[in-house]
């Protein structure tokens, strides 16, 4: 296990400003206590290392095929809010975690240069869940809910889009953290399937308000 001690060394700035925001909010939830940011940095640079050796070497003039995960790591954040900022418990479940099917499209940075996808779809520098999860949402939506789906398709902006920054943020800033918590338990429980359901749900909520903005 690395120490926490060089994170200004190891985290990008991207990362460090995802550590301060977690942090907290874990705080303001009051689910984290002082000095929490060691624990959740030595999460972070663990998560790394680990995924590292999961990871094929690509040529590619893709940015973000370059280097490591670009974004910031919602998930891992997320599991050591419920975990009590308890970095070790952290890192036990998600290596566990790791090794099922539902973790592809959860834990976004479990597959990023994955050796366990074809080269071709690491080429391409498009994530699973986009053409998995977010594929079939737009699917379910043109089926279950049609004037959503016209009014998206007639702003020029689609569901996927929406639905790929709700899933990558583990939908952090859009629900509630007990709703957050159920998010990750039912598609842990029920299936990766339900990470669909989840979204399709938020879009028959939003149907109203939808419907309202395209008016305007």
């Amino acid at each position: 296990a690395m120490d926490a001690d060089g994170k200004n060394e190891s985290l990008s700035p991207l990362q460090q400003l995802g550590v301060e925001m977690t942090v907290r909010y874990g705080k303001y939830l009051n689910l984290l206590k002082e000095h929490a940011e060691n624990g959740l940095c030595f999460v972070l640079m663990n998560c790394e290392k680990f995924l590292k050796r999961q990871q094929r070497t690509v040529v590619s003039s893709l940015c973000c095929l370059r280097e490591r995960y670009a974004g910031y790591d919602w998930f891992a954040s997320s599991v050591f809010l419920i975990m009590s900022g308890d970095g070790e418990k952290t890192l036990t479940f998600l290596q566990r975690f790791s090794r099922l099917l539902v973790s592809a499209f959860l834990w976004l940075p479990r597959l990023h240069l994955s050796m366990h996808l074809p080269v071709t779809t690491v080429e391409s520098g498009i994530h699973p869940v986009y053409f998995c999860s977010a594929h079939h949402i737009e699917m379910l939506l043109k089926a279950e809910l049609p004037l959503v789906f016209s009014a998206f398709h007639m702003s020029g902006f689609t569901p996927s889009q929406i639905c790929l920054q709700w899933i990558t943020q583990c939908f952090w800033n859009y629900m509630d953290w007990s709703e957050i918590c159920h998010y990750i338990a039912i598609c842990i429980l029920l299936g990766p399937d339900y990470q669909i359901y989840m979204c399709i749900s938020v879009f028959r909520h939003l149907q109203q308000d939808i419907l309202k903005h395209t008016e305007a």
